[in-house]
């Protein structure tokens, strides 16, 4: 028997340099506390942890619920085969936001106050129902996985009759948390910044949500292919394309009426801090992929799906960067992160990867490939065609 040798890349040497200053850091912020960790303060007290760990977090887990209502609700089947590494994708993503989270909590062992002192007029209050419930749905859908990997027949036989419930719960309760981050910050007209203040905040994040899990599992199916050898999903990547084409417009035409009918869209013209934030989240998230995929010949390509789909998740992380920190500086406040919260941020970044590529290796995520494999007894079956499951790594 032989022992597999452990390659040590740059990537790898990378990675751990991370995790150790990352456990370094988490060390600081549970010992020493928020305030020898973090540039927070009671004029600004959420910073990159929300705004990037929570707020972009969540969103980025939202090709779960497109994927899977897409397949399993308005039965389009030819997206079956990339809603596996979605729900992964998807799940990973809340587990690291409820992680995240008691980061920036600062009693972070009260977390379970929600389940039993109830506060229905909080938006906060629901937003905790609603992420807790999710989460506990994404691990039934991605329950099917760890089934048949394992070979329960019965348990998993179960589990798919009642999938369509969970799916439709998933939307329900997906719809309900991504449109409540943005009425978090409906409280705060006087503070907020014209450009990200509006009654229709709770619309934007919602519909930037659909065109994020768009993009998102776009960018995952490209570097599934990439780095784990599998053949590219091109025509249905191309379909999500088009979807995010009609998403992106309808985002662009919201953002600019609301300013229109606000009053504020004069504000574009004049030079501020604000201004220049504001149109790079406009030219990442709607202008430039939205004039990509108009191209056909971009549309068509995987280069340009992928171009497309890494502009759209920089644009959207722009914006929600924008919204709890650049929008909230506009009340005298100024917040830049302290290098101990960009590695605690890097370390959730670099785990969720780690986490992806480790279950793809070892469950079957992706499905069912033919390989053709030559016979080296039987020259007649040299081109027998066999199907095999194929893992990255195998």
């Amino acid at each position: 028997m032989t022992v597999p040798r452990i390659r040590f890349t740059f990537w790898k040497a990378i990675f751990l340099f991370i995790m150790a200053a990352g456990v370094y850091c988490t060390f600081l912020r549970f010992f020493r506390g928020l305030g020898a960790s973090t540039n927070l303060s009671d004029q600004f007290p959420w910073g990159l942890w929300i705004g990037f760990d929570v707020m972009c977090g969540v969103m980025l887990a939202a090709g779960g619920f497109t994927l899977t209502a897409a397949v399993e609700i308005f039965n389009i089947k030819r997206f079956h085969s990339i809603v596996r590494p979605t729900i992964l994708t998807a799940f990973l993503g809340y587990l690291l936001v409820c992680a995240a989270l008691m980061y920036d909590l600062g009693l972070p062992w009260n977390i379970w106050h929600p389940l039993v002192m109830r506060n229905p007029h909080s938006v906060m209050f629901e937003v905790a129902w609603c992420v807790m419930l999710y989460t506990t749905v994404l691990a039934l859908e991605f329950s099917p996985i760890v089934l048949e990997h394992f070979q329960l027949k019965r348990a998993l036989k179960i589990v798919r009759s009642v999938m369509v419930v969970f799916v439709i719960l998933g939307v329900l309760l997906s719809t309900l948390h991504q449109s409540s981050l943005g009425t978090l910050y409906l409280i705060m007209p006087n503070k907020l910044h014209p450009f990200w203040w509006s009654p229709l905040l709770p619309v934007f994040f919602f519909v930037s949500a659909i065109a994020v899990g768009l993009a998102m599992t776009i960018f995952e199916s490209s570097m599934s292919s990439k780095y784990f050898g599998r053949e590219l999903e091109l025509p249905i990547l191309r379909d999500l394309g088009r979807v995010l084409v009609v998403v992106l417009a309808l985002y662009g035409i919201l953002r600019f009426e609301d300013l229109y009918h606000r009053g504020v869209l004069n504000l574009v013209l004049v030079s501020s801090y604000q201004q220049r934030f504001f149109l790079l989240e406009i030219f990442l998230s709607v202008a430039a992929p939205l004039g990509l995929l108009l191209i056909p010949k971009v549309r068509e390509s995987a280069q340009g799906l992928y171009l497309a789909a890494v502009l759209t998740l920089l644009g959207f992380v722009t914006n929600r960067l924008n919204v709890t920190i650049t929008g909230v500086e506009n009340a005298g406040a100024h917040y830049t992160p302290k290098w101990t919260e960009v590695v605690i941020t890097a370390m959730f970044v670099a785990l969720g990867f780690a986490i992806f590529g480790l279950v793809a290796r070892y469950l079957p995520i992706f499905p069912e490939e033919k390989v053709h494999i030559p016979a080296l007894s039987e020259p007649e079956a040299r081109f027998a065609e066999v199907v095999v499951p194929v893992h990255a790594g195998d």
